[in-house]
């Protein structure tokens, strides 16, 4: 990110822009949209949401008069107000993915169909894609990555949320030539896998979250995730099925990620986890072979080696989203993005026990919640990916509470973009 605010000015100061379209228009899309109204050589005059009130709404907390929101599902409508300085929300993304002035779309939904849909037509239409959709980029990133590569577009999971903030960490501590043996992230939420919106509704509402956004979190799919993206962008595998995610103090980790042989809790190096009480950082644990490196961090009060932390103790969401649209945009980089054929996979485990027949419904539910594991066990077991499952997935047969769900346990959904997608995916990066 460095020198990207002069980049910025200097955009600004001659009278251009990035300019942005915005898909989904909840907590995190607000404060994209107010985030880009604070920061110079950045635009944003377009959102599209299933529920216009919201859209607006989005642009009025940034201070948009009320009088310069126009309400269209037309292309030729957009760029004219676009053209004539007032802000467009459409109900259509398609919208946002066609219209001229627009250079990068920030996908903010959270929904891995949605997800699929705005990264597909974002790279048809020749637009930068930035994905705050971690679990559609969990899901099939890997397959829209190789299909924006080929457009001469960037494809990139955004800043601000933990595998961004990871990969940013461990790409300076690779630059600087450290060996990097561990990343990972803290958990906010205590862990409860039997967790589901009702459980939650009340806690959701006092953190102004929706119920199904809190569950992810406190099931701990959403770690699972999140850490699957970051395993795919740099090659680091879970450090078991589901991770560890030990409890411990910042200064404890140097030690508690070695190898179990040294007294750690690792059978190999190069992993991905999570970690109770360091939230919200996120952390990298190095090495050197080197006395003199290892001296100088222990100069700098970096502890007393083999092993230190790198860690960042904030990352901060929608905040940060634009900063992936300007890199994509000024340096035609991701800031994290799937390397090539997939390392990791979040597949989905029965919440309870589930009856044939019965319609499943995905990340954040009543049914099922996601372990990460590596890709190579994820096929030995047939295992489905949570990103596939959706209101539309019918049990086959019975499943037991915890059992790993598997192709031949459930009917998909054959309408989803996304799970085309996946079998592409499986078919030509393998």
């Amino acid at each position: 990110m460095l020198n990207i605010n002069t980049a910025l000015r200097k955009l600004d100061e001659n009278g251009k822009h990035i300019c942005m379209g915005l898909v989904g228009a909840g907590q995190m899309g607000r404060g994209i949209v107010t985030q880009v109204f604070q920061m110079k050589g950045m635009c944003i005059p377009i959102i599209a949401n299933r529920t216009v009130t919201k859209a607006k709404e989005a642009f009025q907390l940034a201070g948009v008069d009320s009088k310069d929101i126009i309400v269209t599902n037309t292309v030729s409508e957009a760029e004219n107000a676009i053209k004539n300085g007032k802000y467009v929300v459409t109900e259509d993304f398609e919208v946002v993915a066609k219209v001229l002035p627009v250079d990068v779309i920030i996908e903010a939904t959270g929904v891995p169909e949605i997800g699929a849909q705005v990264a597909l037509k974002a790279i048809h239409n020749g637009k930068h894609i930035v994905m705050l959709n971690v679990e559609a980029d969990a899901t099939v990133g890997p397959i829209l990555k190789k299909m924006a590569d080929r457009a001469g577009i960037v494809y990139t999971v955004s800043a601000g949320d933990e595998p961004g903030a990871i990969k940013e960490l461990f790409d300076f501590a690779d630059a600087v030539g450290f060996n990097v043996i561990a990343v990972g992230k803290g958990k906010n939420n205590p862990l409860d896998r039997d967790a589901t919106p009702d459980t939650l509704r009340q806690k959701a509402l006092e953190k102004g979250v929706s119920p199904r956004m809190l569950t992810s979190f406190v099931d701990a799919t959403n770690t699972m995730i999140e850490l699957t993206a970051v395993s795919n962008a740099i090659g680091f595998v879970p450090s078991k099925r589901g991770l560890i995610g030990p409890s411990a103090k910042l200064q404890d980790l140097p030690k508690l990620f070695m190898l179990k042989e040294q007294g750690g809790i690792l059978d190999r190096y190069q992993v991905v986890d999570y970690v109770f009480g360091i939230a919200p950082g996120v952390f990298a644990i190095v090495n050197s072979e080197r006395q003199i490196t290892r001296e100088t961090m222990q100069y700098v009060s970096m502890g007393e080696g083999p092993n230190f932390v790198l860690y960042r103790p904030f990352h901060l969401i929608c905040i940060e989203t634009p900063l992936s649209a300007a890199r994509a945009f000024l340096y035609k980089e991701p800031t994290i993005a799937p390397a090539g054929a997939p390392v990791s996979e979040t597949v989905a485990v029965a919440k309870r026990d589930l009856k044939a027949g019965e319609h499943l419904d995905g990340i954040g539910g009543y049914t099922v919640y996601g372990l990460i594991d590596t890709v190579e066990n994820a096929r030995k077991d047939n295992a489905v990916p949570i990103g596939l499952i959706n209101n539309n997935t019918v049990v086959k047969t019975d499943v037991k509470k915890g059992e790993t769900i598997t192709y031949d346990m459930v009917k998909l959904d054959e309408d989803s973009t996304v799970l085309q997608l996946r079998r592409l995916q499986d078919k030509f990066l393998r």
